[in-house]
């Protein structure tokens, strides 16, 4: 289960606290070797080399050393090895020389079997050895000689103890001490995340060491059989670790997960509200064109760049910093401790080369590149839940904008908190029924007659009274309530046609849906199940989607369009012209029907320049045998003139606003008959007045 965001085999630059640190460590402990050698007798390894019992001691202590013990999924502290009990066991019986001796041969032998680095091996065999230099020192205290041979009796139990405690406490800070310089934490927030684990495994295989020595000295052929207890409490802890690994941890990459993401985050907002005056970074990053390359190659070769992207991303951060996986292609990167903006923005542009290097898989060489977003607190949070969001919010600016990194800014968040309680409102208002359908009929140019309605949203809020789709649509759209909300729309519209179709007025009703309802393979079942409950033709709903959908080749080969196009329901293009696509992509999918953005018809009479761009439109849209429909007619003038340019149908306030489903109704059958004679006509017989619209 390794751990992919373990960097403790990185050298500690030299001259910084980590290096100094591990130095003087290093060196004392060192020589606290080498001057317990000296008390080694010259005739005491001979005697040992020939002793059965040396070598089953250590034997054991090498293979207790291979794998440690983990009571949880952080990797900080390193665990507790096995080896430890025996290691406790040769320092009652034989001496501090000899212990720590076998200790250092066990630590060597780890380090060459896993490749550690040599500074990490070197500390380990100095940090030991000065934990069995205090035990050594605690025994002392009570009349044992460092390099007697020692049998322990039932009244030695106290001095055993606190020996044991010694070893412990001196261990357990020599690694703590280390730990939080290397993950620039403070040494309390260490000791706490990692002491109270490692102390009931040390509490058992220390308290099992005195037994070993009894039976070291009574029969030594049974010391082996201690390997049984020792393997019950290393399995029960790796169960325990694989399922708190498990939980808090992407099974993919081997990141944190989102659970253990706000653990750390927490953590490290706790520390630094201690020490005031110090900020909290989160980056969220979401890879650039990842999907193209899910879409192509498929989710095995994703699945091996996404684990590209976590090795790269949690070898470019600094020690100590989190680097989790929310989920698909998005990554989080926690800074518990960040100097300012600036130096946040460094450690953003040093993900992103690191991202830039190109990756080869099957064959093929990928770019790659990310958008990041950077929220600091307290700054602009003050706790996770809000940096998520704003971090969340400056990530998107920088995918909008291109620039890669952005920090937070809140000028440009546009979802202030009056927004976000909009958001928890529209969740109630589609539970009480506050939503209703609004009806603004099309009118063919040349016969003067109705083809068709688009059903529009309102909201009626009890205290603010109407909010418009503008206010509240993108808020849906960013959440899980798009979903209910289509839903709502869709199951409302076709029951209004199969009230009006049943009654003789066989009006199309246009549906406004985003381009993720219309690629979610659920909606061509919605409408198939709700067209055969009211018994409708497919043509009695026509659905509307914004000019994007044309900027992704997902729509061209979606299941749910192919669905819909089987189905018989038709599409059309809503808002044309504002997205800069290519015509000629409209003929790759089953759309019907092109609408042309109202900023362009409502200028077409005082601008020489958007007259020409709708008439290139309209030309256009001919030519590929669609329909064209002009939306925001608001006088007769562009009535006329788009008439004379050969557009097919309108829409406006000209002809009549957008109204409730009683008054549609009645409006529908009272304009049977051609809504007016001609557009030339200065004050047209049956038409709303413009001012009272």
């Amino acid at each position: 289960m390794a751990d992919p965001t373990d960097t403790r085999d990185t050298g500690p630059r030299v001259g910084s606290p980590l290096w100094a640190y591990l130095t003087a460590v290093t060196a004392t402990g060192i020589a606290a070797l080498v001057a317990a050698l000296w008390w080694i007798s010259p005739g005491d390894p001979a005697d040992l080399v020939r002793s059965p019992l040396f070598w089953t001691l250590m034997v054991l202590i090498v293979l207790g050393d291979l794998r440690p013990v983990l009571l949880s999924s952080s990797t900080a502290a390193g665990g507790t090895y096995p080896s430890t009990m025996f290691t406790f066991a040769a320092l009652l019986h034989y001496g501090l020389p000899v212990a720590a001796l076998m200790q250092a041969v066990g630590i060597l032998f780890n380090g060459a079997v896993t490749r550690k680095a040599w500074h990490r091996v070197l500390f380990n065999v100095a940090q030991v050895t000065l934990a069995c230099a205090a035990a050594g020192a605690v025994l002392a205290l009570f009349g044992h000689r460092p390099g007697a041979a020692w049998v322990p009796a039932g009244t030695d139990l106290l001095a055993i103890g606190l020996a044991g405690l010694a070893y412990f406490v001196t261990r357990g800070l020599l690694v703590c001490g280390a730990v939080a310089l290397h993950e620039r934490r403070s040494v309390h927030r260490v000791i706490r995340t990692t002491i109270g684990h490692q102390s009931l495994v040390y509490a058992a295989l220390l308290g099992l060491a005195p037994l070993v020595v009894v039976v070291m000295n009574h029969s030594p052929a049974l010391v082996p059989l201690f390997v049984a207890p020792m393997a019950a409490v290393y399995f029960t802890a790796t169960i325990s670790v694989r399922r708190d690994h498990q939980a808090m941890h992407d099974g993919l990459t081997g990141l944190p997960n989102r659970k253990l993401l706000v653990l750390r985050t927490e953590e490290a907002l706790a520390e630094a509200r201690a020490r005031q005056g110090e900020r909290v970074g989160l980056l969220l990053l979401d890879l650039d064109r990842f999907k193209e390359v899910n879409d192509t190659l498929g989710h095995p070769v994703g699945d091996r760049l996404l684990q590209t992207v976590a090795h790269r991303l949690t070898h470019s951060v600094r020690p100590g910093d989190v680097v989790a996986r929310l989920g698909g292609d998005e990554f989080a990167v926690l800074l518990p401790s960040v100097r300012d903006a600036a130096a946040a923005r460094e450690v953003a542009a040093r993900l992103r080369v690191a991202l830039t290097e190109p990756v080869r898989l099957e064959g093929m060489t990928f770019d790659m590149d990310a958008s990041i977003g950077i929220a600091l607190h307290p700054d602009h949070a003050p706790d996770f839940e809000l940096l998520l969001q704003r971090s969340d919010v400056a990530m998107y600016l920088a995918k909008e904008g291109r620039t890669g990194v952005e920090l937070y800014v809140a000028d440009k968040d546009r979802n202030s908190p009056e927004r976000l309680g909009l958001l928890g409102d529209l969740r109630r208002a589609i539970d009480r029924g506050e939503l209703a359908l609004h009806y603004q009929p099309k009118i063919d140019l040349a016969a003067g007659q109705v083809r068709g309605v688009e059903a529009l949203l309102r909201w009626r809020h009890p205290v603010r009274g109407t909010v418009y789709p503008d206010d509240f649509i993108p808020l849906a759209e960013q959440s899980y309530l798009m979903r209910q909300l289509t839903e709502y729309v869709i199951d409302a519209a076709l029951e209004q046609a199969a009230d009006w179709w049943h009654a003789g007025v066989h009006e199309q009703i246009s549906v406004n849906v985003s381009a993720r309802d219309l690629l979610d393979s659920a909606l061509p079942e919605r409408l198939e199940a709700g067209l055969a409950k009211h018994r409708l033709p497919p043509k009695a709903i026509q659905l509307e989607v914004t000019e994007r959908i044309l900027m992704t080749d997902q729509a061209y080969t979606a299941d749910a369009v192919r669905a819909l196009n089987s189905l018989g329901v038709p599409l059309a293009l809503d808002d044309f012209g504002t997205g800069y696509s290519s015509l000629v992509r409209l003929q790759r999918l089953p759309v019907a029907e092109v609408k042309i953005d109202a900023s362009f018809v409502r200028r077409i009479c005082e601008s020489g320049d958007d007259e020409r761009i709708v008439r290139s439109i309209v030309d256009l849209v001919r030519s590929l045998g669609l329909r064209s429909v002009a939306e925001g007619v608001e006088s007769a003038e562009v009535a006329a003139r788009l008439e004379e340019m050969g557009c097919d149908l309108a829409q406006g306030w000209w002809f009549a606003e957008p109204m409730s489903a009683a008054d549609a109704t009645a409006w529908l059958r009272e304009h049977r008959a051609p809504v007016r004679p001609a557009f030339r006509v200065p004050d047209p017989a049956g038409l709303l007045d413009p001012q009272t619209a």
